[in-house]
């Protein structure tokens, strides 16, 4: 299929059938944007069943290197551009020093880091082309502070701001802003399934995509570097 010929802005987005990927999806279609949605499991994201032709579902598998290029080009073939990078696709397990295995360590670094290396890595010369590209890194607070032993889940969220900051240092001179993500625990499945807190204590998906959706939109005169988001007080964040 050639590229459309409408020219809405286009977001890709990872781990859009997760809570929070799932947010920012309904959150950025709202806003105008047409939808790119990598996808291991080829399904709808709930409340975009009826967007049409807006949305198309690629198939991703954040482990396997050639899917991101895969990805990225055919997004560009589907749709002509691409305008903004949302890495959601994310992984938790337990690696303490004294307990998980090299490849529990390898699977976070596989999902938490590499993939959005590689889909910042294949998206980067549209993203510089649109002249105002956008990529948004879902990391979170345990990138930014250590409060658990659960060393190998907060290497892998260090890394990704790292790679944060790096992308806004390479595409700064075209226009292309990188932000980090970096939330406390957020409403979803995965948190309730490891979190002691009530979930209706935590941050709310959609709250949080409002905030992405908002960051997205600003200028290039205002980029924001870090997003720092919590449900409960600490002293610092």
């Amino acid at each position: 299929m050639g590229a459309e010929s409408n020219e809405a802005p286009v977001a890709m987005i990872s781990g859009a059938t997760g809570g929070i990927g799932g947010a920012i999806a309904r959150s950025l279609h709202k806003a105008g944007y047409r939808l790119s949605l990598g996808i291991r499991t080829p399904r709808q994201v709930a409340g975009l069943e009826s967007a049409g032709g807006e949305i198309k579902t690629f198939f991703y598998d954040a482990t396997r290197v050639d899917d991101a290029q895969a990805w990225v080009s055919e997004t560009v073939r589907h749709f002509g551009r691409i305008d903004v990078l949302v890495n959601c696709a994310g992984a938790y397990r337990t690696v303490t020093l004294e307990e998980g295995s090299e490849e529990d360590l390898e699977a976070l670094f596989d999902v938490n880091v590499k993939a959005p290396y590689r889909l910042i890595r294949a998206a980067l010369p549209e993203l510089k082309r649109c002249g105002r590209g956008r990529v948004i890194n879902l990391a979170s607070l345990s990138g930014k502070r250590v409060r658990n032993l659960n060393v190998g889940y907060q290497m892998s969220k260090f890394a990704l701001v790292a790679l944060t900051h790096a992308v806004r240092r390479a595409g700064w001179e075209d226009g292309v802003r990188a932000t980090a993500i970096c939330p406390g625990w957020v409403r979803t499945d995965m948190a309730a399934r490891i979190a002691s807190m009530p979930l209706e204590e935590m941050t709310d998906p959609d709250e949080l995509a409002a905030l992405v959706t908002s960051v997205i939109g600003l200028s290039n005169t205002a980029s924001v570097a870090e997003l720092l988001v919590n449900c409960s007080f600490e002293t610092m964040f």
